[in-house]
């Protein structure tokens, strides 16, 4: 079957499957209007909700004020995701009183149909930001937390499954009222520096791995695929990402992580959804240098049976980033949407 004959949600099933998709499939994100006008014909194959993310006071991204677990924002100069400046468990005297946010209350859910309904045969992904680790230091924080996961791991522990029933109700809720209407959820933790992960592989097996499991578990008992977005040298962590069920790494550095090196160990186990590097390679708008990082990407990530979805950082002024290079990035992508196609496969991947 031809790529313009199938919809994009199989495109990017097989692709997330290993299933020979037709082509590269495409997530433009919720800025597909200004995209589609950058670079017109360019497909955008996934339907993306931030809906289970909004609060009761507003958006995190732009609203300086506590969200629905208590921690308190305050904006970035340039539009961006903002800062929890404000950790309701600083103090451990507080958890025994703490109420996390309810995860059953219809507000979380009331505007994710209208969205669905408009998905047009494309992949719909929910998104629900700052899982087990993220909501963990925003709630305590960063310092305490990395401190004292090493002296009070039992305290954390149970911030940590907190944390998890909330996100197991909420998958509980989105399917009971939207059910096979939702392909993949998309969630967050940012577990790296530029140079390593915030703590040992040691520590994320007793303390992280089980519950990471647990969350796959759950997610792919639905029909879903678990989308995770992790920022920093994660390197050592994916190895327990893909033990863990995790379907796709959405990775926003190639040159943090290394490219060569990610798909020498990693291609063909797990997909990834990514971008030319947000930090070292798109800043700097030499359009031949986004040209080489594409091609390099498609050629070491990517397998003909699938594994890799193109994705869009969407706020592409905040790291400085000319609309022409973002043009040449999408052109540059989708002239090789077809690579396995028309390239025979002579890569030999390592195992880990």
């Amino acid at each position: 079957m031809e790529s313009k004959e199938m919809e994009s949600k199989e495109i990017v099933t097989r692709a997330i499957e290993f299933r020979k998709p037709p082509r590269l499939p495409f997530f433009l994100g919720g800025l597909f209007d200004k995209i589609e006008k950058l670079v017109p014909g360019i497909p955008n194959d996934l339907c993306d909700c931030f809906e289970l993310d909004r609060q009761k006071a507003g958006w995190f991204f732009d609203n300086a004020a506590q969200d629905d677990w208590g921690c308190g924002w305050a904006t970035t100069e340039k539009e961006n995701m903002g800062q929890v400046i404000y950790n309701p468990l600083a103090v451990w005297s507080n958890l025994n009183s703490f109420i996390p946010p309810n995860p059953k209350d219809n507000f979380y859910y009331e505007r994710i149909g209208d969205i669905i309904n408009k998905a047009c045969g494309r992949y719909v992904m929910v998104t629900s930001h700052f899982n087990l680790f993220e909501r963990l230091y925003m709630l305590h924080g960063f310092e305490q937390t990395l401190m004292d996961l090493y002296t009070c791991p039992e305290k954390c522990e149970k911030i940590i499954d907190m944390i998890l029933d909330f996100k197991l109700e909420m998958f509980n809720q989105l399917y009971r009222r939207f059910k096979d209407n939702i392909h993949g959820l998309w969630l967050t933790d940012d577990w790296g520096t530029q140079l390593n992960t915030f703590i040992s592989k040691d520590m994320f097996k007793a303390i992280f791995l089980h519950r990471y499991k647990i969350l796959a578990d759950a997610i792919h008992d639905y029909g879903w695929h678990f989308h995770l977005h992790s920022c920093g040298r994660i390197n050592d962590f994916i190895p327990f990402f893909i033990e863990a069920g995790i379907d796709v790494l959405n990775l926003q550095q190639p040159r943090t992580y290394g490219i060569e090196e990610i798909g020498r160990k990693f291609a063909g186990k797990i997909c990834f959804q990514t971008t030319a590097d947000i930090q070292s390679t798109l800043p700097k708008n030499d359009m031949q240098l986004v040209k080489k990082e594409v091609k390099e990407l498609i050629e070491n990530w990517s397998t003909p049976e699938g594994g890799f979805i193109v994705f869009n950082y969407g706020h592409s002024c905040a790291i400085g980033v000319k609309e022409e290079v973002e043009r040449t990035m999408f052109n540059s992508f989708y002239e090789l949407a077809n690579f396995w196609r028309t390239h025979s496969w002579q890569k030999t991947h390592n195992e880990v």
